[in-house]
Parts: C-alpha cells; sequence; structure tokens
C-alpha cells in the first residue's frame, strides 16, 4: 500500500507522515517505570516484551541490544496504529548513563496528559512521592487561556504535564487564533 503514503503537493507526489504511531521515552528501571506510569498515572499496560532480536541491534545501533519494554495507551484514546500510545524502554544491554532532560536542553520531551481537576491530581499525586516543579499554574495568555498547567517529573526525571483546559478543544479546529 505504498500509495496510501504519497500526497500531492505543488504538483509532485512527496512522502508524508499520515499518523502518530507512538511516544518513547528510554528509562532506567522497566518496573519502577510500569508501576509509576500503570499505578500512579493510570495509563493502560498494553504489552510488555523483551527485544534482543538481530533487527534490533541494527535499529538501534548497538552491537547484542538487549532492550526490555513496556507499552501503554491511555483508556478511552482513539487507537494509534500500533495500539499504544506511549513506549518505554531500559537498555539492558548496553545500559545508558542518566542525562540532563531539563526542559530547556535542546533534545529534551515532554508529555502532555489532559485532566479534568488538576489541583485534585496535583494533591493525590504529591501524597504518593511524585515530583513537581510548581503547584499548579493558571494560564493567562495563549491557546490555553483560562486553563491550568503543571510539570512533573518520573521516576528518572523525565518531564510530564498535565493541562486542564478552560473548554471543549473542538473550538480550537476553528483556527490559529487566541479566542
Amino acid at each position: 500500500m505504498l500509495h496510501a503514503w504519497r500526497r500531492k503537493a505543488d504538483g509532485r507526489e512527496r512522502a508524508v507522515l499520515v499518523n502518530l504511531f507512538h511516544f518513547s521515552f528510554t528509562v532506567s528501571d522497566i518496573e519502577a517505570s510500569v508501576h509509576f506510569y500503570r499505578d500512579i498515572l493510570g495509563l493502560k499496560l498494553v504489552h510488555r516484551m523483551v527485544h534482543d532480536q538481530p533487527y534490533t541491534s541494527r535499529q538501534v545501533g548497538f552491537e547484542n541490544a538487549l532492550l526490555k519494554v513496556a507499552l501503554f495507551t491511555i483508556e478511552g484514546f482513539p487507537p494509534t496504529p500500533s495500539g499504544h500510545l506511549l513506549e518505554l524502554i531500559e537498555y539492558v544491554n548496553p545500559p545508558g548513563e542518566p542525562l540532563d532532560a531539563a526542559t530547556n536542553r535542546p533534545g529534551a520531551a515532554h508529555m502532555a496528559f489532559q485532566v479534568d481537576d488538576i489541583h485534585a491530581e496535583y494533591e493525590r499525586m504529591k501524597a504518593l512521592g511524585v515530583r513537581f516543579k510548581s503547584e499548579p499554574v493558571h494560564i493567562t495568555a495563549g491557546r490555553n487561556k483560562g486553563g491550568w498547567t503543571v510539570y512533573f517529573l518520573d521516576p528518572d526525571g523525565i518531564t510530564l504535564e498535565m493541562v486542564q483546559p478552560a473548554r471543549d478543544f473542538t473550538e480550537m479546529a476553528e483556527g490559529p487564533d487566541n479566542k
């Protein structure tokens, strides 16, 4: 179905991105991460596996690679082609070194989750020992004006975000203005 990956643009055919397949973070301890993402955040664990096939080493660029992988989705989230939204990977071989994942560093990433009551989730997660960068912050400008946001950290210091929108996002489909 190669034609499904082609679109006409300016009279020429070119490959385009057609969907989000999944998002991935590398973690130091898959068990601690599964506990955090499943038991604290409430993501649904879809599948666990070990990758040690020859293609895995070629793909990741490390000889004799051995990866522990956990795949998650969000209950009720539209399915992705892969059946999961988030992939967590622990490199057993070769093990990696932690990096500074501060949000101002090029290459740093974060993932944002929408919540209905950011203040209640903040208190619940704080009581469970989750580290936050601040208390929930009121958004005073831009497309999310009137909503709330807060950054927090997973067990490896990966930045995650909770957002409580001020309104239904279907309104935003109308255009890029700051309604």
